[in-house]
């Protein structure tokens, strides 16, 4: 017996869209990741970038539970001693919908390289149901946790 090891020429690459309408941000950010690393496929090798593209329409109308619509924050710094900037839930997915989704999805990946190269370059987040990604015909992706 031996133990597989994926290679670059082994890799077949699909996409994938997601609606996010009405879906619970960190369930979908979980599974998004998953399918980002290839987990979802049997080759699956960790050194080895083996995951699809996902597209997520519709960021804007994504749900959170419990009081994190008013009680979650967003943290960064500006790189001066005591600047923490602080950004609310309410503000974020009022101003920049993509960012939230960005930032659930990162958070559920490892914090290495090559997470940073497969967020970059296979995770395209759009506020509304319409995307520049109509010739890759992805195949729409359903979660079952539409409701709380």
């Amino acid at each position: 017996m031996k133990t597989f090891s994926a290679t670059p020429k082994d890799i077949e690459r699909k996409w994938f869209i997601v609606d996010a309408e009405g879906m619970v941000l960190g369930r979908m950010a979980s599974e998004i990741a998953k399918i980002l690393r290839g987990k979802h496929k049997p080759m699956y090798t960790p050194h080895m970038d083996t995951g699809d593209n996902v597209i997520v329409i519709n960021a804007a109308k994504v749900k959170v539970t419990g009081r994190k619509a008013e009680q979650k924050r967003y943290f960064r710094h500006t790189g001066y001693m005591g600047h923490e900037k602080y950004t609310p839930f309410a503000k974020m997915i009022a101003t920049h919908p993509e960012r939230v989704i960005e930032k659930a999805v990162h958070g559920m990946l490892p914090k290495s390289a090559l997470a940073r190269q497969v967020l970059r370059l296979k995770l395209r987040v759009y506020p509304d149901a319409n995307h520049p990604h109509v010739a890759q015909q992805p195949t729409a992706l359903t979660f079952n946790d539409k409701s709380e």
